[in-house]
């Protein structure tokens, strides 16, 4: 993986998905984040949380705008690989034992009825809330006895970004197999139920979802978006600069 502003991003999709169906054919593990534009900010202010995205197994772009900025800075075009999207194909393979960890009952309830209207075996999978605390607070190697009792291949984890990141980090020298992933809203997003939904398909196909997500939780969304734009100039001078000595 290359960095950009820091951060090692994959944007082949095709070796994302090498990368992670080798670590579960071998038996292997690891975690994928799903960087955004509020991941990006928060591991450039904190030198710790960087650490936890650089040691991923893969990181993918969940972001058009992110995409677009990173691709300009580097005369590339460069695509996203979106969270929501991997999760479909995932699903769709109907091939994995899942595990889904985290968010709320009623969530949890609705994910595994519709999920198992694409995958029947998904409805005995397992879908576990997680209890409210710090992320330090957790019980780290219980929680992988339940987990390692399943012997999952892919372990869904949504908690909201960068706890769910720091939560993956933490968790996984507990675990003896399996694939992360730190996807957050898409638990809303597919269970039909919640305050959390996704954009509708005009603003994807624009490449605006960004600013659904904003107006939908702006409390929540445009101070991370202002976060980073503050950020913004910085972190494109100083890879102007590593891309010139580069060159030399």
């Amino acid at each position: 993986m290359k960095k950009y502003f820091g951060v090692h991003l994959e944007f082949d999709k095709a070796k994302v998905d090498s990368i992670i169906q080798t670590t579960i054919a071998e038996g292997g593990k690891g975690y994928v984040c799903s960087v955004e534009s509020n991941n990006m900010a928060t591991g450039n202010r904190s030198a710790a949380f960087m650490n936890v995205l650089n040691n991923a197994l893969v990181n993918i772009c969940d972001g058009s705008m992110l995409a677009m900025i990173l691709g300009t800075v580097h005369g590339k075009k460069l695509k996203p690989y979106v969270g929501a999207d991997l999760f479909t194909n995932y699903v769709h393979m109907c091939r994995y034992k899942q595990f889904f960890l985290g968010n709320t009952r009623e969530v949890l309830d609705g994910l595994r009825a519709n999920l198992s209207k694409v995958d029947p075996a998904i409805a005995s999978m397992p879908f576990e809330e997680l209890p409210f605390r710090k992320v330090e607070d957790f019980d780290y190697k219980g929680i992988a006895e339940m987990i390692n009792k399943e012997q999952p291949d892919i372990i869904w984890v949504s908690l909201g970004a960068p706890k769910q990141e720091e939560f993956m980090y933490r968790l996984l020298p507990y675990l003896d197999r399996g694939v992360m992933f730190g996807f957050g809203a898409i638990f809303n997003f597919n269970a039909g139920a919640g305050p959390v939904k996704r954009a509708p398909k005009l603003m994807l196909k624009l490449k605006s979802e960004w600013l659904y997500r904003a107006f939908e939780q702006p409390k929540k969304n445009i101070p991370r978006y202002w976060n980073f734009v503050k950020q913004l100039p910085k972190l494109v001078l100083i890879e102007h600069k590593q891309l010139k000595n580069n060159k030399v």
